[in-house]
């Protein structure tokens, strides 16, 4: 069995290693050794994740995967909530998640079969209800601030948020010299999204 850890901020502002600490010490804990780490700055409103995608190529059956709280790994839609965890229930992949009680058991072989399955079948159905809840969050924030922005716009305030143009002048220059996305993103700490911004700007497709 091995132990998968999974890390995730929203945007590149966000310091995605920010759990790190609490994951080592839970595993500490449990006796548990993490094999590998996974990073990333994505949207967990996003399907669509590279390092979440590499973790579940790279786990084996019984391989546990580790987050701090559910919406580490989920905001999704209910509908993208189910691609998911179809994804980790063909892998056989057990879900750990700090924030999870219930589920902290999965991290170890020591119940019986029965106590396994029931275990399995809470932590479940606990699962879709925190992925539920971390989707209601998201949805509540981003309609908030929509009509802030919304509120601001028609007073004459909002300005969006300033571009980093030192970043994205390093980002260009590296895209010029063929350097991959992935290499770009671990050597700025920008997000995928960023550096799609940025290569479609070079291509000429919208004003710089």
């Amino acid at each position: 069995m091995f132990v998968r850890a999974y890390l995730r901020a929203s945007t590149s502002e966000q310091d995605a290693l920010r759990a790190r600490a609490s994951l080592e010490a839970f595993a500490s804990e449990h006796r548990l050794h993490i094999a590998s780490w996974y990073v990333e700055n994505e949207s967990g409103s996003k399907l669509a994740r590279p390092e979440l995608f590499r973790l579940l190529k790279d786990a084996r059956a019984g391989d546990v995967l580790l987050v701090e709280q559910v919406d580490r790994l989920s905001r999704l839609t209910s509908d993208d909530w189910e691609k998911l965890k179809v994804e980790i229930a063909a892998r056989s992949i057990r879900i750990v998640a700090l924030d999870l009680p219930t589920s902290h058991m999965m991290a170890t072989a020591g119940p019986d079969d029965f106590t396994a399955r029931v275990f399995e079948a809470v932590n479940g159905m606990m699962l879709d209800v925190l992925a539920a809840v971390a989707r209601k969050d998201y949805e509540d924030r981003r309609r908030r601030q929509e009509q802030g922005q919304a509120k601001a716009k028609a007073e004459g305030r909002y300005k969006g948020r300033p571009e980093d143009s030192k970043r994205n002048a390093i980002i260009a220059a590296m895209l010029s010299k063929g350097i991959s996305w992935t290499q770009i993103q671990a050597g700025t700490g920008c997000s995928r999204a960023t550096v799609a911004k940025i290569a479609v700007r070079l291509r000429g497709e919208v004003p710089a």
